[in-house]
């Protein structure tokens, strides 16, 4: 997971010409990016094997692969100084991150995504949230934004079938009622497909709002891609 997440974020700040800081004052705050993933799309790719997670095969759905703060020019906050992760405080969210958080790396990492996760973001935002409310934040923002449900409201599903990207697009606007930012990869038979789909959410981790910052250029994507099953 930690390979998606620096590719998203290498691409974003590509896209963006922005260079990635590291933040101490959290004041220079102005929004997050809540990113999405389809782990079908990530598992198919040529060479990349997955494990489930200890809870077992999960059933479809989007999973969250990161809530990633950045401040008012645009740029990534990470890095943001030393911080105990207290594994005591997350077990009681730890049922729904593993449905809704996941990590399918091989070997399986369980926890250690989610520490991964806190020290590199959730540090930068653990005067405006802390560790719990962070964590808690993000697995709600992810019910707000159900874009499974979004595209299946629209005929569009998990089935290996090609859709085209705006009509994927329009679906999420019409339900979610903000634009996404969807970033692609290809298949072991490289097929364009759908693989990351980025929202924005204000500076509070509350509710979704516009993007202050849409990346703009190549995001991988075709104008038809491919929605593959979730896993085979």
């Amino acid at each position: 997971m930690r390979k998606m997440e620096n590719s998203l974020l290498t691409t974003l700040v590509l896209f963006l010409s922005l260079a990635v800081v590291a933040l101490g004052n959290t004041s220079h705050l102005r929004a997050f990016y809540l990113v999405q993933q389809w782990l079908g799309s990530y598992c198919n790719q040529a060479g990349t094997r997955c494990c489930y997670p200890p809870s077992g095969k999960p059933s479809p759905d989007f999973t969250i692969d990161g809530l990633w703060p950045y401040d008012y020019k645009g740029n990534f906050a990470y890095n943001c100084g030393v911080d105990n992760y207290d594994v005591g405080l997350i077990k009681p969210l730890e049922t729904r991150l593993r449905k809704e958080w996941p990590s399918f790396t091989c070997p399986q990492i369980g926890r250690k995504f989610w520490v991964h996760e806190w020290n590199k973001h959730g540090t930068c935002t653990k005067s405006i949230l802390g560790e719990i409310p962070y964590f808690e934040a993000a697995l709600d923002l992810k019910n707000k934004a159900n874009i499974l449900y979004a595209l299946e409201k629209a005929g569009i599903r998990p089935n290996n079938q090609i859709y085209s990207l705006n009509d994927i697009k329009k679906a999420i606007v019409q339900y979610i009622g903000f634009e996404p930012w969807i970033m692609c990869n290809h298949n072991a038979q490289g097929h364009s497909q759908i693989w990351q789909v980025t929202l924005c959410a204000d500076i509070t981790g509350k509710k979704l709002i516009n993007c202050p910052y849409i990346p703009k250029g190549n995001n991988g994507c075709a104008s038809k891609i491919q929605f593959p099953v979730y896993y085979q």
